[in-house]
């Protein structure tokens, strides 16, 4: 892909020359409460994020009201164990009424405001709410109707990839497209919450984007923000992470949630490490060029009379660089002074025979 060519979310550009675009996702931090919902939102833009994040479903829309069986968690390593489907669901979901006003706080405060639809109800409901952008969870990267009907609206769509073989992320990019997706983002993702970096695997962000010709990020559920800073120097061109105000007031996702400072860290970090790549250069930097005369270079050590030899007691290599370069050193041992010389003069050839 061009590093030059960008696509827009809002009035946000995306691309390797531009700083890595930076998604706060609300989930269910809200804990089932507006006034902190519209704090989270205020949260993030005080920390410098440029999106906030919802997710559109109801419990009714992403699962059945079944209580046991396949529809039970009672995986011991699951931070939802002891829950139904739809209760995990009924306690996580965003009511559709706050969709407005949140994303009119945000936009109120300069930050795009998008959502993950979960099934073809809610991509009916956010286009008369005139999102800008859409978001493909991982666990409905598969749901090929979805992500056709959401292709279908011209929209730029981020698609996250966990769980996904490479076979199924063709068949999702290749419905997207042949939908009429235009501006197309995919985001690693590893789909266990919260993900351990050795599973995160980002040195793969380089090869989706040869592979499928987009722009690529990371959807990141690991503790802390290694891996985003990292995805970064491979690329990444847009960072993801479960935002709370506090992961001690608890809720679904608030375990392997970055708090306000920690997404402020996230936004300056990742922006530094996209500053520090650069081009291939070799040789001093304009800035490092005023720092050249701190090298090393050839001094008179100490007094030398006219027509004294030049030696190893008397000539030495030293701090600043105003002097022969050091690899003159031997080609100066058992020289003659022309002149009587001080401590401290740099050496230059019409000094000596």
């Amino acid at each position: 892909m061009n590093k030059n060519k960008t696509l827009r979310i809002g009035n946000t550009e995306i691309g390797s020359s531009k700083t890595p675009f930076i998604i706060a996702e609300m989930s269910g931090n809200h804990n089932q409460s507006l006034e902190r919902a519209l704090k989270i939102v205020e949260a993030a833009a005080g920390a410098g994020a440029h999106a906030i994040k919802l997710q559109t479903y109801t419990a009714d829309t992403i699962t059945l009201n079944v209580e046991k069986g396949d529809f039970f968690i009672d995986d011991e390593k699951s931070l939802w164990k002891g829950n139904s489907l739809h209760e995990l669901y009924t306690k996580a979901h965003t009511p559709w009424e706050w969709h407005n006003p949140i994303m009119k706080r945000a936009k109120e405060l300069g930050m795009v405001c998008f959502s993950s639809p979960f099934d073809e109800t809610a991509v009916d409901f956010l286009e008369e709410l005139e999102v800008v952008a859409y978001k493909i969870a991982s666990f409905e990267n598969n749901h090929l109707p979805l992500i056709k009907k959401v292709s279908m609206t011209g929209k730029p769509i981020i698609i996250s990839i966990g769980m996904a073989s490479i076979d199924e992320i063709h068949e999702a990019v290749s419905t997207a497209r042949d939908a009429g997706c235009k501006d197309l983002i995919l985001l690693k993702c590893t789909s266990t919450y919260p993900a351990n970096p050795k599973d995160t695997n980002i040195l793969t962000i380089p090869h989706m984007r040869k592979l499928f010709n987009c722009e690529v990020g990371l959807s990141d559920h690991t503790m802390g923000i290694g891996a985003s800073i990292a995805s970064v120097a491979c690329g990444a061109t847009i960072i993801e992470k479960h935002f709370t105000l506090s992961r001690a007031d608890g809720g679904v996702d608030s375990a392997f949630s970055i708090e306000p400072k920690e997404l402020n860290m996230l936004v300056v970090e990742t922006k530094r490490a996209w500053e520090s790549l650069g081009v291939i250069s070799y040789g001093p930097t304009k800035d490092e060029e005023k720092s050249l005369q701190f090298r090393r270079s050839i001094y008179i050590s100490e007094d030398i009379k006219k027509g004294e030899v030049l030696t190893k007691d008397n000539l030495r290599i030293v701090r600043p660089g105003l002097g022969l370069h050091p690899r003159n050193y031997d080609l100066l041992i058992g020289k003659e002074a022309k002149i009587d010389l001080l401590k401290g003069t740099p050496s230059s050839w019409d000094l000596i025979n």
